[in-house]
This record gives structure tokens, sequence and C-alpha cells, in this order.
């Protein structure tokens, strides 16, 4: 933490602040934002649930303040991968009355060092480190701190030159979204610039983003919790990790489609719902899972382990969920319930321009381009979630 200078008042982190989280958890030394819900959270799911939900992607403090100088007390989290290079800092955006205005990172924390081959983990702990931004006009404006979106964020203390005070409701549209990685952020360089929420703010909706990197599994905890979410729009982007985590074959996988809709549609009988199938993703397009990471070019990259004679037997490929999805949204003949063919946001031509770095994520150009297409089709003018 830096040392306090004359003049800066000391403002505790409120749950007010605070948009894009399910829920707030106290804890001894602040509060620690998640998006699930604790019921959710002891429904058996596992550390990767956990850590996935408990990464603040889309979570943001705003706040109504004249401060040209502001500074959070944090305690982060990161992830390192065994065999793989180090991942960058995790970055902290500003925005100002919604434009960015700075971008900042912190220091110390806790890294968990993963396994990805086993599971095991191992975790170091550190210290509170404290993230800064300064130059900032001293008007009355909105200051929006998007947190990182791959770092666990414990929020201590906020601190700045002027009083602070959580902003009053946008009165903006809700969209919920859940996904997988992709959704989640994964290869964004910046948590703004996930394509969730460049999307939300090119459409002018309020952001509550439920990617949860590798857990797009179709849970029921996850149905409940949209469920008990306020939502103006829903949308699901669902296959990619049922496909790379090998987890039901096709017998399995359309009732639980069904299951999963069934729950939301119960909770939330008025709500336009719009079902997104995969992104182009040459490993899994004919090629089921399990995915598996390969490190012998010195960095990262994964590849299907599947064998496409199963598929006849069953088991998922990127190309059948795709049919299953649409049958799916056909057959249950729901008007406020659409289906969106996730190739429109990033297809073979895509690939082919702007291939995916790792063979399954998405890099930040590539996040800007399905962000911009996901606002243009699903909330533009005529899409299916264009009315709320």
């Amino acid at each position: 933490m830096s040392e306090q200078s004359p003049g800066w008042i000391t403002a505790p982190v409120t749950e007010r602040m605070l948009r894009g989280a399910v829920e707030v958890e106290r804890t001894g030394g602040g509060l620690l934002p998640h998006r699930l819900p604790a019921h959710a959270r002891r429904r058996g799911a596992d550390e990767g649930v956990l850590r996935a939900e408990s990464q603040p992607s889309g979570v943001r403090l705003v706040l109504r303040t004249r401060a040209t100088a502001i500074e959070l007390d944090t305690v982060r989290t990161r992830i390192a991968y065994v065999g793989a290079p180090a991942r960058p800092d995790g970055v902290y955006d500003l925005l100002v009355d919604g434009l960015p205005a700075g971008q900042a990172c912190t220091s110390g924390g806790n890294v968990v060092e993963l396994d990805m081959s086993t599971g095991a983990s191992t975790t170091e702990f550190g210290p509170a480190g404290t993230v800064s931004f300064s130059g900032l006009d001293a008007r009355e404006k909105t200051v929006e701190i998007w947190l990182p979106h791959t770092e666990t964020t414990e929020l201590l203390e906020l601190r700045a030159d002027a009083p602070v005070e959580a902003a009053p409701e946008s009165g903006l549209p809700r969209w919920v979204h859940h996904g997988s990685s992709i959704s989640h952020g994964s290869n964004a360089l910046q948590p703004s610039r996930t394509w969730p929420a460049l999307a939300a703010r090119r459409s002018g909706v309020e952001l509550t983003n439920l990617g949860f990197s590798g857990s797009a599994l179709l849970d029921p905890f996850t149905a409940r919790a949209i469920g008990g979410l306020e939502a103006d729009v829903i949308s699901l982007k669902l296959g990619i990790n049922l496909v790379g985590g090998d987890v039901m074959r096709m017998r399995a996988f359309v009732p639980a489609v069904h299951g999963f809709l069934d729950i939301v549609r119960q909770a939330h009988p008025e709500v336009p719902l719009l079902v997104v199938s995969p992104v182009h993703c040459p490993i899994h397009e004919d090629t089921p899972g399990p995915g598996a990471p390969d490190f012998s070019g010195g960095g990262v990259r994964f590849c299907a382990t599947g064998d496409p004679a199963e598929v006849a037997a069953g088991k998922l490929t990127l190309a059948t969920v795709r049919t299953a999805l649409a049958e799916v949204v056909e057959q249950r003949g729901d008007p406020l319930l659409a289906y969106l063919d996730g190739r429109e946001l990033y297809g073979e031509s895509d690939f082919a321009e702007l291939p995916l770095p790792d063979a399954l994520h998405p890099d930040p150009a590539t996040h800007e381009r399905m962000g911009l297409r996901f606002a243009e089709r699903a909330f533009g003018p005529g899409g299916p979630l264009a009315a709320r």
C-alpha cells in the first residue's frame, strides 16, 4: 500500500459501488466480488469453476467524484501454469464518462500454480498492492474502474483527493451473458475490451458477464443463478467446453440444453433469450474432445485428442453441437427464444485472417471484431435482443 499524502480522503469500498458482480463476500480485509452466488458455489462446483467465478470479468467500480487522483488497495490472486510462460499482469481499466482514460497494474498478491495435466495446484501468498490513477479533470464525473478479468481481486480500500460516492444506477437495460473462456475474456488484454464488454458498451446495456473459463457445462446451478438475477435480455453461448471437456454425449446434451433453458425460462418468462453456438475453431470442428494443452513449442497450444470415428456413437464436435442447438431452439417454439450461429461472430474466413493464437482462444483484435458483430446482430435493428 502507498503512504497516504496530505489531502487524501479514505473511503470504504461498498457493494453499491460495484456493477457486474452477482454477490459480494465480506472478508477480513474488505470485499471479494463473486460471479456466482453462494448457493451455486456449494452445488458441486469444482476448483475450476470457483477460480473462474471469482475472477471479476465485467465487474467494475462505478463512482461519482471530482477527484483528480484515485488509489485502490487490493489483494490479487493470479494463476500460473506449470510448463507455460508467465502470464501478463492483470490490467485495471479507467473510464471517465464512458471514455477510456487510462490503465494500470498492481503488484504483490497471491499466486496459484496449476498443473493442467494433473489438476494439482500450490498457492504462494503475498502482500496487498495499490493501483493508482492521476491527472483526472477536477470536474464532477462518472469514473469506472474495471477490475482485471483474469485475477481474483479482493478490494480493501479506496482513496482520492476529493469525496467519492457510488454512482446512481444507470437505468440501462440489463444484459446477462453466460459462456466459456472466450466470453470470460481469455487472451483479451484489457477487461473493458473483452468481446462482451465491447458489445455492451457499444449497445448501451448494463453487462453481467457469467463467462466462466472451462466451465460453461450446462450446470443447473448456473441456470438457477441466471434465474435469480434481474435481466432484461439473456444470452447463452454454449458448446465449446462440452466438446473440449468431453463431458457428455449427444443423448445427454440435448436434454441438458432443454433443462437449462427450462430453468432460465421459468424464472424469466418474458425475457428475450438468445442461444449462441460456438465460434469457428478448427481443432474441434469435426474432431471430438477431450482437448489437451501442448507445450512442445515453448508456449501453450491446444489440440483435440478424440477420434472422429466416435461421432457416430454420439461424441460431440462443434459441427454436431451447432446443429443440435439450432434444432432445440426451433423445437421449443418460444417466440422470445432465438439462435445465433457463432460463426457469424468469428468464422472460417476470420480464422484465415486472424488465426487463434493458441488454436482455441481469440486474440485482442478478434475480441474487438466479435464484440462489434454481436452488438450489430443481437442488439442492432431487428436483432433478437434489440426490443429490450
